[in-house]
């Protein structure tokens, strides 16, 4: 007899799981550069390079491994990315004691691993998740970036006190390693080849698997033409600035500005990204349930994003005001948990306007959204060298988003619009 747990839930769950682990291999490096400064002697701009070295490489690699995903299958492409990328981050402290450009060499490469993991869930998503489920799927999805990242600031933290700079990294390195025979045996390309499936959950799903089974091209001039498509790439990068600088940055922040310990940091750095684990959720339940009550889509998906975005331009502002430590996690929490609504307004939205290619489309506009995490990420360090303090990063981030919200209230839709 068919189990009752419908496998479409295994797909998010493992995707969830695949983002957490995504997040503790990337974030180790933010609290243990730190340590790694002082052992190298690297000025804040050359760790500004080394902490936005590993975009270069999730940035180039992101349109490849959407359209790979979306032609080869996800399963397979998410897999071995996942291998790929444990691998780099075990190498890291080797790489960083051979010379700095190996290491730069190093990040890049753990950066091309990553890339897959956005675009090949979305292409399971597409393939599995019903439109009624899409922004809580989603948005657990997502929530594996702030839980992750929450997670890897307090035990990389605790870690680099206990054991070393170095522990960090060969410990995080192997867990990717287990979650691969769970990814492999648990999950299909395509639900009617799950043999475990029910009925039930291939009459909700069915419809479809069927329109992604076929692999149409990628419309580009269809796209190119389309306002709503321009203000998804336009947002995606704007909703990514506060995220990216604060994964790189704040565990410096409270330890140069605020003048607590690295594990102090470490653990100060990790309220943030538990206020945007819960606000993602919540932001999912709440985008889908305005829909069941007969909202507009394209009216949830401006309602999210534009809160989200100037919400986080309000309080980030006032962060350069907070005269304690105490102080600034609380703004900062505010920061990040307004930042995590706009999931369920361009996070899910790559779904609603052209199903077919989701996870081309992620790619297309994640690779947008990584830029901060390149430029953003390193100007961050030359304003901090230039100025001496972050008062203008926390300037740039909100004006930023306050561009996105414009952009987005005038040209966003919810509404299908590429076959």
């Amino acid at each position: 007899m068919a189990s009752s747990w419908p496998k479409r839930y295994n797909v998010v769950a493992l995707c969830f799981c695949a983002a957490f682990i995504c997040y503790i291999d990337r974030v180790n490096i933010s609290v243990a550069s730190i340590a790694m400064a002082d052992r190298f002697g690297w000025s804040e701009t050359e760790k500004g390079f080394v902490l936005s070295s590993f975009f270069i490489g999730y940035m180039l690699a992101m349109g490849v491994a959407g359209w790979v995903s979306d032609r080869y299958g996800a399963k397979r492409v998410l897999g071995i990315a996942v291998v790929w990328w444990s691998l780099f981050t075990f190498l890291t402290p080797f790489a960083a004691t051979a010379s700095f450009g190996i290491l730069i060499a190093a990040r890049i490469a753990m950066g091309i691993g990553e890339a897959a993991t956005m675009p090949a869930s979305y292409g399971m998503f597409a393939r599995w998740v019903p439109a009624r489920e899409r922004a809580r799927s989603v948005s657990l999805f997502i929530s594996g970036i702030p839980i992750g990242t929450l997670f890897g600031l307090i035990a990389t933290g605790w870690i680099v006190a206990e054991f070393g700079w170095p522990a960090a990294f060969y410990v995080f390195g192997l867990v990717g390693l287990l979650w691969v025979p769970f990814w492999y045996f648990a999950v299909h390309d395509e639900p009617r080849k799950h043999p475990g499936i029910s009925a039930d959950e291939l009459a909700v799903i069915g419809n479809l698997a069927d329109q992604r089974n076929a692999k149409t091209s990628f419309p580009w001039r269809t796209f190119l033409r389309l306002p709503a498509f321009w203000a998804l790439l336009i947002n995606h990068f704007c909703s990514t600035m506060a995220m990216y600088i604060a994964l790189a940055w704040l565990p410096s922040y409270f330890r140069d500005v605020q003048g607590l310990t690295i594990s102090g940091a470490g653990l100060y750095s990790a309220a943030p990204w538990l206020s945007m684990f819960l606000m993602t959720n919540v932001g999912g339940w709440l985008a889908d349930s305005m829909i069941a009550r007969g909202i507009s889509t394209t009216t949830v998906r401006k309602i999210m994003q534009i809160s989200g975005l100037l919400g986080a331009a309000m309080f980030i502002l006032l962060v350069q005001f907070a005269p304690t430590a105490g102080v600034a996690v609380l703004l900062l929490s505010a920061v990040m948990g307004f930042t995590a609504l706009t999931v369920s307004g361009y996070g899910t939205n790559h779904l609603d306007i052209a199903p077919n290619h989701a996870g081309l489309l992620m790619g297309i506009t994640n690779t947008v959204g990584t830029i901060p995490g390149v430029v953003g990420v390193a100007l961050t360090g030359f304003l901090i060298d230039l100025t001496g303090t972050y008062n203008s990063v926390f300037v740039m981030v909100a004006g930023v988003n306050i561009v996105g919200a414009a952009i987005w209230a005038l040209f966003a839709s919810g509404e299908r619009l590429v076959d």
